[in-house]
């Protein structure tokens, strides 16, 4: 085959390829009669292995080693074992991003369903009574805490947010700490059994651990009850600062859901936010 269709067949262009090619990044091809360069399969797979390992981040020379030794087998390097070994934790760190990030999306999706019921035969006007959300989980000590602190942070004044957990538990001091590397003071804050709130009306109740999805009461005054699966931070053994740097996560997984679900929330309402009606 020609460079051309190498190109197209692979996602490379033609100058990348020709580059490789005099870095020794991939073999040199035969050429034919009138001069062009002349490609098989082999070629075609090593390429494709080449761009594969780059998208991981491998530096092209050890791209070319490694794809070297994909297509024709032999011993592996000494300094090539330590690589394979970190791209396989590339490998990991990208399933598991791609793992939540289809989380994320699903807690989207669904809360999207969820809004369009709340809407479906509402007119759409603006109100001054703020939008309610219960989190629930299991200790209210780390995970439904970071949730209510940001919610009550990015939402303002058009969201009431309150947490509470299944059982009586004690706000977890790495979630104070990660709260205020975000700019909330969250020093006040204390653990609160969900029992008080059952005859309270909310819009939304959100679980955000698996167990307290299980053990979670109904609630008859709830519009909609969402799941927002959530690993616990508290669970992460180690050091402080591995231990803060679990909390930092859950701090970002619940920023990912918590922008979103602001703007559905306030759309399904039928209200824009209140800072945009201030003339």
């Amino acid at each position: 085959m020609k460079i051309a269709e190498l190109s197209r067949r692979t996602g490379v262009t033609r100058t990348t390829i020709r580059w490789y090619e005099q870095a020794g990044v991939l073999p040199k091809p035969s050429r034919r009669p009138n001069g062009y360069r002349d490609y098989d399969t082999s070629d075609l797979a090593r390429l494709r292995l080449v761009a594969s390992f780059r998208r991981l981040g491998v530096e092209p020379i050890h791209a070319g080693r490694l794809a070297r030794l994909c297509v024709e087998g032999g011993s592996i390097d000494s300094d090539l074992t330590p690589l394979l070994a970190q791209q396989h934790l590339e490998i990991a760190r990208q399933r598991a991003d791609l793992e939540r990030l289809e989380s994320e999306l699903i807690d989207l999706e669904l809360t999207i369903v969820a809004a369009q019921r709340r809407s479906i035969g509402k007119e759409l006007l603006v109100t001054d009574q703020p939008i309610r959300v219960l989190f629930v989980c299991t200790h209210n000590s780390a995970r439904s805490q970071i949730a209510e602190a940001l919610l009550s942070h990015f939402g303002g004044t058009d969201f009431e947010v309150v947490s509470a957990g299944t059982e009586s538990g004690t706000v977890n001091p790495f979630t104070v700490r990660a709260l205020a590397e975000m700019g909330i003071d969250w020093s006040a804050a204390r653990s609160k059994a969900v029992g008080p709130y059952l005859t309270e009306h909310f819009d939304y109740v959100i679980t955000v651990c698996d167990r307290a999805r299980e053990a979670c009461p109904v609630f008859p005054g709830a519009v909609n009850s969402l799941h927002w699966g959530l690993d616990d931070p508290a669970e992460v053994e180690g050091t402080e600062t591995e231990k803060l740097a679990a909390f930092r996560r859950t701090g970002l997984e619940v920023s990912a859901r918590v922008r979103p679900f602001i703007e559905v929330a306030l759309r399904a309402a039928g209200r824009t936010r209140r800072a945009a009606l201030v003339s």
